[in-house]
């Protein structure tokens, strides 16, 4: 068993069968189980002092759930490497997009047009990293937007206040909060996918703020204010992955 400290959290690494679980030591009262996109890793956020007994016992009483969640992370499926070529597919919203690379005149731009295009104005010899960065930056201006009309509907409907919303690539998260400064991170993924699933992961965290766990009170919560967010996850977790090979 491996195992690396830190003053909020012990993390272990247990071999249960023929499945690594990533074990969370944390100051809290319930076993929480999750498998994560995009490879099913296992991951198990136990009290501090649970047995290695009961651990083992939480795994292989999961175990067929386990094994069906990982069978439909390695079936579902995944973008191809972006080589920012004209043709090439990329989605906006829930939509799927063909690259049309034209030369800029002026500004660099990134325009989605009705005809289903995905139109990139840049200068001929632009590297395959600066359309990405270009990209990339796009689709951070459509999440700010989004974020315009929603958060101050969800902060009212809630009676919360954020203290920032903030967007970032995330490998394992498709959202967080920090409820201690009521931080909330977006991850940039989410513009790709349709707006209700985009809104699911903004009512999620809000939530957070009035709820820490995910337990009875926060899905009584969800349930509330979101009666159709078990359809939007579910949606969200349905769509293909990212290209990356995340290593986490």
């Amino acid at each position: 068993m491996r195992h690396t400290k830190s003053n909020v959290e012990r993390v272990e690494v247990i071999r249960i069968g023929d499945i690594d679980v990533e074990l969370n030591r944390r100051a809290i009262k319930n076993i929480h189980l999750s498998v994560l996109p995009p490879n099913g890793k296992v991951r198990l956020s136990i009290p501090n002092e649970t047995s290695e007994q009961k651990i083992r016992l939480a795994i292989v009483n999961k175990l067929a759930w386990i094994k069906k969640q990982q069978a439909d992370f390695a079936d579902q499926e995944r973008q191809s490497i972006r080589e920012m070529v004209n043709g090439e597919c990329h989605y906006l919203w829930g939509k799927k997009y063909r690259l049309k690379l034209i030369e800029a005149n002026g500004r660099y731009s990134v325009t989605a047009k009705g005809n289903g295009n995905l139109v990139l104005a840049v200068a001929e010899n632009t590297s395959t990293d600066n359309k990405l960065k270009l990209l990339n930056r796009f689709y951070r201006d459509e999440i700010q937007r989004s974020l315009e009309k929603l958060l101050p509907q969800w902060e009212k409907k809630l009676g919360v206040n954020a203290g920032s919303i903030n967007i970032k690539k995330m490998k394992t998260k498709w959202g967080s909060c920090n409820i201690q400064v009521k931080r909330i991170w977006l991850n940039l993924e989410l513009a790709k996918k349709p707006p209700e699933c985009m809104e699911f992961i903004l009512a999620h965290e809000l939530v957070h703020l009035l709820e820490r766990h995910h337990n009875e009170r926060f899905r009584s919560l969800m349930d509330k204010h979101m009666p159709n967010w078990r359809e939007r996850r579910d949606l969200l977790n349905s769509l293909p992955l990212a290209y990356e090979d995340w290593n986490y």
